[in-house]
């Protein structure tokens, strides 16, 4: 727990550092196809740091976290065509394939929204939607509104209850990172069990 806590001060310093705000961006940007580990961990230090800017914060994490989506997507349609289809003509899948996809777009934005808000990996979300080539205007929308939902919602707590929430944090941070682990890794449980 020693180590949390130095962590936990490590971030709150970085927050209030000039190059803060790139570094937001661009952690949401990448855990929206690669990064394991989600931007809260950078948005929610910095918001305590920072009470009156919180919304802000919340504005360049939507930024990033939806365009890396867009920038997951097309992965996953691109290289689809390119690598994909192969692997699914060498297992004989062809069939599975369709009737999957065919899933994924009916419900798909449902799913794109709840990835976005939710624990469940966000990543697996925006490259599954490029390979089953969902309607990119829903897949965008709903990204936005998912993670923007997630992101104010994070903001909005901070900067109402910015000094408590910070002492809470502080006094609770080993068991609080114990359940945000535990949260993080049900959501790759239940992506398992789901596709």
């Amino acid at each position: 727990m020693k180590y949390i806590r130095k962590l936990y001060d490590w971030t709150l310093r970085i927050a209030a550092h000039r190059h803060a705000q790139p570094g937001l961006f661009g952690i949401a940007f990448v855990e929206s196809s690669v990064f394991p580990l989600p931007p809260d961990l950078v948005l929610i230090p910095m918001c305590i740091a920072e009470r009156r800017k919180a919304f802000w914060f919340a504005t360049i994490c939507t930024a990033g976290s939806v365009l890396g989506g867009i920038c997951a997507y097309a992965i996953g349609y691109f290289l689809y065509d390119t690598v994909g289809v192969k692997i699914i003509d060498f297992y004989n899948l062809q069939e599975q394939f369709v009737k999957f996809r065919d899933m994924y777009n009916a419900h798909g934005a449902w799913i794109v929204l709840a990835g976005g808000f939710t624990p469940i990996p966000y990543k697996l979300i925006t490259i599954a939607s490029g390979v089953t080539q969902m309607d990119f205007v829903q897949f965008a929308l709903f990204s936005i509104i998912g993670r923007a939902s997630r992101f104010y919602l994070v903001a909005a707590l901070l900067w109402k209850f910015g000094a408590p929430i910070k002492d809470f944090i502080e006094k609770y941070l080993g068991i609080l990172t114990i359940i945000f682990f535990v949260v993080l890794i049900g959501g790759f449980v239940a992506i398992k069990y789901i596709s």
